[in-house]
């Protein structure tokens, strides 16, 4: 009798264990169906005192490069030029198209786990480089002062020219000393003709 009794309770004991086993597996099964972010590069909170060129994140699970989307954008929440999402197996990369002043940036990213449940998120890196300074102050190189001198060279050279051509101006002109004396002289050539051509008449006339 006491052998036939422990068949039962074995059993029982076994069964209540898988079911607790169960119990314990079963509410943690869909969450592990969820993709989730495994690694960041650049990292998250990281200061980076050299601009990166790129951003890598990497996931538990492939990604499906149809709904992989992955920006960048700056502190005004300004969108950072960047490449299309490269995915290759769990990881998705993208390419800065300009390098990044210092500042603080947010990468934000959205993908589709294998269930088709989309996941998202977002993170945060500083860029200080310490090479970065100020916009330099613009001072003439000695091309340029070469440029702004030469319409001060060139207007100077015309005015001289000027100066030079107004003589043969008005000497073309016919109203300087020259024309006019020849005028005069000319009218008392064709008095001193009128007056022998009156004189010699009369003394016709008379004889």
């Amino acid at each position: 009798m006491p052998i036939r009794l422990r068949r039962p309770l074995t059993a029982g004991l076994l069964a209540a264990a898988l079911a607790a086993t169960a119990l314990l597996l079963g509410p943690g099964s869909p969450a592990y169906a969820h993709n989730v972010l495994r690694k960041a590069s650049p990292a998250q909170d990281a200061k980076l005192t050299t601009p990166p060129v790129k951003i890598t994140l990497e996931f538990m699970q492939k990604l499906n490069p149809t709904f992989t989307t992955i920006t960048l954008s700056d502190a005004a929440e300004q969108k950072v030029a960047t490449g299309e999402p490269e995915v290759t197996g769990t990881k998705g990369t993208v390419t800065i198209d300009a390098p990044l002043a210092n500042g603080t940036y947010t990468v934000a990213y959205r993908v589709v786990s294998t269930d088709g449940h989309p996941v998202q998120g977002s993170y945060r890196f500083t860029v200080a480089d310490p090479t970065a300074s100020a916009e330099p102050t613009v001072s003439a190189s000695p091309e340029a002062s070469e440029a702004a001198a030469t319409p001060s060279a060139v207007a100077t050279s015309a005015a001289a020219s000027s100066a030079s051509a107004s003589p043969v101006a008005s000497g073309s002109s016919g109203g300087g000393p020259g024309a006019l004396a020849l005028l005069a002289g000319g009218g008392v050539l064709v008095l001193a003709v009128a007056g022998a051509v009156v004189f010699l008449l009369r003394r016709r006339a008379t004889s």
